[in-house]
């Protein structure tokens, strides 16, 4: 196995008709985020999350992870991201990456473990959902202003299909995309995990110092989930455009920030659920 994708052999029945065939599939394998801080009691990395993912593009989805939940400010709390530990037989990357941060950076591992009890792809379980976003500060980006036309956003969908590379061979990954009121697809990424694409994104964006992205909109292949507002909110992002349906707190969330929200975006036809003027 190697890459984000690997062959397998399978049985392909056509009605009654039936052949040996070579298949590929997306690769999902754990990842181990570790944290390290010269300045914490115990200073020694410590495992704060795993999540199931495709491999690639970990760093960004370590940096995005840990921006979204609140743990990095932003790139200047990070002094190191390294992939450590041996890769797995048949493997091309190691499943742990390790986060040195910044001396400056106030850690607490008592508090984290606490906060993150839940793996995979839980995302906010344990949390008072719409109230630990007030607590930590988060406000309404009602000031971003910027209009997405809509001949732009009705291409989106195409453009995310023609780029998705891995889905072509697999046609089993999430995609989320960062991109501009032109049209411009600033990154794109792919992942077993919604999240995961959502986290390699935003880590993306941080390293090039683009956050907080108040020009940009954020495309997912999928469903408008509450974690994935939550993200958007966090990166700054005022527009979240989804293929599939939202969720009722993903919808709830978006007007108490006012952001905005389009569901069910197919062919030249989608849903506004929130923040309607921002669609020129």
């Amino acid at each position: 196995m190697t890459g984000a994708s690997h062959a397998v052999d399978i049985s392909k029945v056509k009605g009654a008709q039936r052949e040996m065939r070579e298949d590929r599939v997306a690769v999902e394998e754990p990842l181990e985020i570790q944290l390290s801080s010269p300045t914490a009691a115990g200073s020694a990395a410590k495992s704060i999350s795993i999540t199931m993912r495709t491999p690639g593009d970990d760093g960004e989805l370590a940096l995005g992870f840990l921006f979204t939940e609140g743990i990095i400010a932003g790139s200047a709390d990070v002094r190191s991201v390294t992939a450590v530990g041996q890769p797995l037989p048949g493997n091309e990357q190691s499943n742990v990456i390790r986060v040195e941060l910044q001396p400056h950076v106030a850690l607490d591992f008592e508090r984290l473990q606490r906060h993150f009890y839940t793996t995979s792809s839980c995302g906010v379980c344990g949390k008072a959902s719409l109230d630990a976003l007030r607590v930590s500060g988060q406000e309404s980006l009602g000031h971003r202003k910027t209009k997405f036309p809509r001949d732009v956003i009705v291409a989106m969908p195409d453009k995310l299909r023609t780029r998705q590379r891995l889905f072509s061979e697999t046609g089993g990954l999430h995609a989320a995309a960062a991109f501009s009121a032109a049209g411009d697809i600033v990154v794109l990424r792919e992942d077993v995990g919604r999240h995961n694409a959502v986290d390699k994104v935003v880590g993306n964006l941080l390293q090039k110092n683009k956050l907080p992205g108040g020009e940009l909109g954020l495309l997912v292949s999928g469903r408008a989930s509450f974690e994935l507002m939550q993200k958007a909110l966090v990166a700054g992002m005022p527009l979240l455009a989804a293929v599939g349906a939202p969720s009722s707190l993903a919808v709830q969330l978006a007007r108490e920030f006012d952001m905005s929200l389009i569901g069910f975006l197919r062919a030249d036809n989608f849903n506004i659920y929130s923040g309607s003027h921002r669609i020129d």
